[in-house]
């Protein structure tokens, strides 16, 4: 931490420290929150949930002037416990005013690496799978893993920035079992989980980027091609450890974007989370952003040897053994 934190010093990063307690965690179809209330002095009660991700507020705070900052943030997430996932861990997001999604891909990459310099280790293992965070990275569209490892067309199943769920359930009928209910999202999720990301980050990290346009969540599309949108992650040993967007700065898009979600998870999971209208404010007022947030705790694991993440945080889980 303390090496990530004096690289992002030499760049001109100012570190923020922004709050927990939030209005909206964020308005994804499967991201989950824990809620609770606040009791004023009179005794009234409002609803506020634990963030999923501090980007809301770092967007704000873009909105508001900030050119370059970076939080550590303690975030947290309901419905996700594993060898990968913690109801509370902490994520790196850091963000660039004025600049592409390139520039923070490429801060993604010397990131990751100078936190496996740090610990003195030569290649992440996870699984018995390797990567060597010091290799020049793989540069892999989605469109192309889908091909390579699927042997799906994806963009032929994308009309202008909708998915069209017919053509990819012929097209994935084959490779992944598809339910009645199955969104064109959800079959996409299938075939990535299934079928490509197994084969990611092995030997060298891979850069997935050009996500469909359905998958856009808070991403531009690209000026060239509505189908795909300025989306990327990163992947070391089958392992996503980094999700970063060219910032969408539509903010009439991304309350059409976010209340689809909403419908979506209120047909699936029976709730929906409220919009913050001053963020949707604030992303009418953000200059041209690029920002990413990276799973610092598996970074740690990978550059740890650790198989699990909850044996690189100090205390586990609350009433886990």
């Amino acid at each position: 931490m303390r090496a990530i934190r004096a690289w992002f010093d030499e760049q001109g990063f100012f570190e923020v420290e922004t709050g927990i307690l939030q209005v909206s965690p964020g308005n994804e179809t499967h991201l989950h929150a824990p809620r609770t209330e606040l009791v004023g002095p009179d005794g009234s009660r409002v609803s506020r949930y634990l963030r999923t991700s501090p980007e809301f507020a770092c967007k704000k705070l873009l909105a508001a002037g900030e050119q370059k900052i970076f939080e550590f943030a303690r975030v947290f997430r309901d419905r996700e416990r594993g060898d990968l996932h913690l109801p509370e861990f902490t994520m790196l997001e850091w963000y660039r005013a004025n600049a592409g999604y390139d520039a923070i891909m490429a801060d993604t990459i010397v990131v990751i690496a100078h936190a496996a310099q740090a610990t003195g280790i030569g290649s992440f293992v996870f699984r018995d799978k390797r990567c060597d965070p010091f290799a020049e990275p793989e540069l892999l569209t989605v469109a192309s893993a889908f091909g390579r490892f699927a042997g799906i067309d994806l963009l032929a199943t994308i009309n202008g920035s909708e998915g069209d769920r017919a053509a990819l359930a012929a097209a994935a009928k084959d490779r992944v079992r598809i339910s009645d209910d199955d969104t064109w999202s959800d079959i996409f999720s299938k075939v990535l989980v299934e079928h490509v990301e197994p084969h990611l980050g092995q030997g060298r990290l891979t850069v997935l980027f050009e996500y469909p346009a359905p998958e856009a969540a808070l991403a531009r599309t690209k000026p060239a091609d509505s189908r795909v949108a300025e989306r990327f992650e990163v992947y070391a040993c089958g392992v996503e450890l980094a999700n970063g967007f060219g910032e969408l700065t539509d903010a009439g898009e991304q309350r059409h974007r976010f209340t689809a979600s909403m419908d979506e998870k209120q047909r699936r999971y029976g709730e929906r989370y409220p919009l913050d209208d001053d963020f949707l404010v604030a992303v009418a007022h953000m200059p041209e952003a690029a920002g990413v947030a990276l799973g610092f705790d598996r970074l740690v694991m990978l550059a740890s040897g650790a198989p699990r993440i909850d044996q690189v945080v100090w205390t586990p889980p609350a009433g886990e053994a």
